[in-house]
């Protein structure tokens, strides 16, 4: 059975289009009747969907460019956290990409497929006990992200919230810091910006001329089944 509120949840995390403002008092509902996502945590992701539905779009656009594809530190690449340019990286890559064709699961995306809106849609279609344990497997990334993003006072905060609600376990305490301990770059500083992201990008997965997954095409999906996903494929190694 498809998990509606992760399949909301990696909605809410992807590029804002049109279709997603349209989409948002439907993912809204999803949200709202989840009693595994504390009251205080729906309520500040209501927040987040009323701002993303009536925003102008290109604001809300700008606003997630500069917050998760400026800044390295809050990147939805997971294997950007605990690899960075490592060989390791490139290798874990290639196993998750492997592990979701097994599995008959194919994202129309241009995104890598460690991307998490990518890997909340594939475990909208897993059972509780496994998404559990990757979540948590990841815990660490998602709990330095929402830090990270509670510090700039971002409304996006409280979707890692409920992730980390989700899997039902705390986050390493220990990985977390050493998350921390890395430099939180500033996205207006566009020289510097440059030089971090001026290495060549390597393409792993579907062709990336394909457009991203529209919200209504995602929803239209919520029902449907995929294959699984190995959980060692999110090492805490760094």
């Amino acid at each position: 059975m498809m998990d509606r509120t992760l399949k909301a949840l990696s909605l809410l995390l992807s590029y804002p289009s049109a279709e997603l403002q349209a989409a948002t008092d439907e993912i809204d509902g999803v949200i709202s009747a989840d009693a595994r996502i504390a009251r205080s945590t729906r309520d500040a992701l209501h927040r987040l969907t009323r701002m993303l539905g009536s925003g102008d779009l290109y604001d809300v656009q700008e606003t997630y460019v500069t917050l998760f594809d400026r800044s390295r530190s809050l990147s939805l690449n997971l294997f950007e956290h605990v690899h960075g340019e490592s060989r390791d990286r490139g290798g874990a890559m290639v196993s998750l990409l492997e592990t979701y064709r097994a599995a008959g699961f194919d994202p129309v995306t241009s995104e890598l497929p460690d991307h998490l809106p990518v890997l909340l849609e594939f475990l909208a279609t897993r059972p509780q006990a496994e998404v559990k344990d990757i979540l948590e497997d990841a815990g660490h990334i998602l709990q330095a992200l929402e830090t990270r993003l509670n510090r700039r006072e971002s409304g996006y905060a409280p979707v890692f919230a409920a992730l980390l609600q989700l899997a039902g376990a705390r986050a390493d305490i220990d990985a977390v810091a050493e998350l921390l301990k890395q430099p939180d770059d500033d996205p207006d500083d566009l020289a510097a910006l440059d030089a971090i992201w001026e290495e060549a990008e390597v393409t792993f997965g579907p062709d990336p001329n394909a457009g991203c997954p529209q919200a209504r095409d995602m929803l239209a999906m919520m029902d449907e089944t995929a294959s699984p996903l190995k959980p060692a494929a999110l090492n805490r190694s760094t």
